[in-house]
């Protein structure tokens, strides 16, 4: 097959599987801009009946400000702590000498294969124990670090060239010094890819926060929308107008990393 054709089979292949994404997409936002009852009864207005009335009931009506700007915060709070303590740990894992450091790592990879749901009673009393449930604390200590996480760091961390980290240390540079100017920046492309992993988690998380948290005053917004369910569940138009809040931060989030994002997938190429 020359390379016309393969090309064109090719971008073609792609082309279908974009629009097999795009589509539910953009009938969701098609349908949140319908006026009430138009989805349900089985038509769509013309462009000239698109309004933002769904969007207005969400926020006037339904209250889901306060949901938002919670899902909001805990979502930059989880990021950003989580960052730190993944980064640390995994350079940790791989550039620092400690007594166990092998078999700890082993241990943590072991957690992989275990199913959050499974650990999710013997967290929640240990919360419980400690005062945090129904606090937003109690949401953000389980995101802390992830396994996943220091795995992830640990083997960008490894690509670092020792001969770099020894002239650090010769010039006369602390370890913590050596991990603010040289590794983070180092690791720039796979914390960017962290990052949108971790805030896509906290952001759409439905069933830590549905456990955890009791006052509707700190219900996140997926919490929130859910709770919507049973009250419109005859109302889809309001019900998409909520999903395409959940979308779109996560979409303007990679838009704005995605150049991060591509480097951190051609260095895991390259590297391989």
């Amino acid at each position: 097959m020359s390379r016309l054709p393969a090309a064109l089979v090719l971008n073609g292949t792609l082309a279908l599987a974009a629009g097999a994404v795009l589509v539910p997409l953009v009938w969701m936002l098609v349908v949140s801009l319908q006026p009430a009852g138009t989805a349900a009864a089985g038509a769509f207005g013309s462009v000239d009946a698109l309004t933002l009335d769904n969007y207005r009931a969400l926020f006037t009506r339904l209250h889901l400000t306060r949901a938002a700007a919670n899902s909001a915060g805990l979502a930059l709070a989880v990021t950003a702590i989580s960052l730190l303590l993944n980064s640390m740990a995994g350079y940790a894992f791989a550039k620092l000498r400690f007594a166990g450091r092998e078999r700890l790592f082993r241990v943590l990879l072991a957690a992989l294969v275990v199913p959050a749901q499974v650990g999710m009673l013997p967290l929640f009393l240990m919360l419980k124990q400690m005062g945090l449930v129904n606090t937003y604390l109690g949401v953000i200590v389980p995101g802390l670090a992830s396994v996943f996480g220091i795995f992830l760091v640990r083997q960008q961390a490894l690509a670092i060239p020792d001969t770099l980290l020894d002239a650090a240390r010769i010039d006369g540079a602390s370890e913590w010094r050596i991990y603010r100017t040289v590794v983070l920046r180092l690791l720039r492309p796979v914390l960017v890819t962290l990052a949108v992993f971790t805030f896509m988690g906290t952001w759409n998380d439905f069933m830590w926060p549905l456990v955890i948290l009791s006052d509707e005053r700190l219900q996140t917004l997926p919490v929130a929308l859910a709770n919507l369910l049973g009250e419109h569940a005859q109302d889809p138009e309001l019900m998409m107008a909520g999903a395409v809040l959940t979308v779109v931060p996560v979409l303007v989030l990679f838009v704005c990393v995605q150049r991060y994002y591509l480097e951190s997938i051609v260095a895991g190429a390259i590297k391989e």
